[in-house]
């Protein structure tokens, strides 16, 4: 009986805790109203329980400052997802730009007549050179595309006998002039003093310097290796017959610096010659160059003019202040010729797009900075 009633009392014990243990799981924090300047949201309560999904939306004149005319914010743990934001009509939300960077702003949002530049990531390159884009009333303008590099290597080929060393995880695209490392298994070398080391260059990998098995010398008899395979990548082949794909060796095989117009080496390493184009000119191409074992350089960089010019001679509205050169992408004030009934100065705002200049009507400061010229 004793026992019976002390399994009971254990009983009910084990019920009150569990319900309590129950309750405090369950009672996760609440969240309080969010504030929402030029907007509301539906319902409109003082307080929101854990996990409640609230939709918002603004006022005339604002919209949320992501995409589309309304919105959503989770309360977890007494905190929102996001903030409900609104923002003028007139500014912009991020750009979404596949495989490009730019300056990320600190509200979330960018203002009418703010201008950002991309950064494609490597082995892209941005289309048509346009690596800008404005918002303008509250759209991009000409939002720039990063596309595949035509100097953009596949995966490495595979080397016989040999690991990859440098890599991280399996890229999509290898950018030019990429340098991938590779270790022969035991046993195997490659000959001479060969880099393990292949480049992409202009769209295309390197021949790899094959690991050759090594065998050890027997008495009586001389050194000797035997090749199993040819060069990675190529059509070369193990046997005397046929010419084998070149390699890359020292720039010293080469003999002079082949000369690049409008550019300059500024590095120079055993194994490549870095170039670089001078201002106002955008680079084509890889930017190092390598010497292969026929004595050839591989493909050069070219430098293409990328700026515009402005005479400010032959605008009558402009002030006269010599040629101005701009880079293609950027923009200038120009000081325009000051009429009687301006009481402060007055610039027009010349943008090179392409390598054409457009030119703005002049305006004061206080017009060009909110864009209201």
């Amino acid at each position: 009986m004793l026992l019976g009633m002390f399994k009971k009392y254990i009983g009910w014990i084990f019920m009150i805790w569990l319900s309590g243990a129950h309750r405090c799981i369950s009672a996760s924090p609440s969240c309080r109203a969010p504030i929402v300047n030029g907007g509301y949201v539906v319902p409109q309560q003082d307080t929101y329980s854990h996990g409640t999904v609230l939709p918002y939306a603004c006022e005339n004149g604002f919209k949320p400052a992501v995409e589309g005319w309304w919105a959503t914010t989770t309360c977890q743990n007494g905190k929102w997802s996001t903030q409900p934001q609104c923002i003028g009509v007139n500014n912009c939300i991020p750009p979404t730009i596949p495989h490009a960077k730019y300056t990320s702003s600190q509200t979330g949002w960018y203002e009418d007549g703010y201008v950002i530049r991309i950064t494609c990531d490597p082995g892209y390159s941005s289309k048509d050179w346009d690596a800008t884009t404005q918002c303008v009333n509250g759209k991009w303008l000409s939002v720039p595309i990063c596309q595949r590099s035509t100097q953009a290597c596949d995966d490495p080929p595979k080397i016989p006998h040999a690991v990859i060393i440098n890599q991280g995880p399996r890229r999509d695209v290898y950018a030019s002039d990429t340098e991938i490392l590779y270790e022969c298994e035991d046993g195997y070398d490659v000959e001479g003093k060969h880099k393990k080391s292949i480049y992409c260059i202009s769209g295309a990998w390197s021949a790899a310097p094959p690991c050759i098995k090594q065998t050890k010398p027997t008495p009586g008899s001389s050194t000797s290796t035997g090749s199993e395979t040819g060069p990675a990548g190529g059509g070369g082949s193990s046997t005397n017959t046929g010419s084998p794909d070149p390699q890359v060796t020292t720039i010293d095989q080469c003999g002079t610096n082949p000369i690049v117009a409008d550019g300059e080496v500024v590095e120079r390493d055993p194994m490549f010659l870095k170039y670089q184009c001078g201002s106002f000119y955008k680079q084509v191409g890889p930017d190092k160059v390598f010497c292969y074992t026929n004595g050839q350089w591989s493909t050069l960089p070219t430098c293409k003019a990328s700026y515009c010019s402005v005479d400010t001679d032959q605008y009558p509205q402009l002030k006269y202040d010599g040629v101005k050169y701009i880079n293609d992408g950027e923009s200038v004030r120009l000081e325009c010729v000051k009429l009687d009934h301006w009481l402060t100065d007055h610039y027009s705002v010349g943008r090179c797009n392409n390598g054409r200049i457009q030119l703005g009507k002049c305006c004061n400061w206080w017009e060009l900075k909110f864009n209201s010229c």
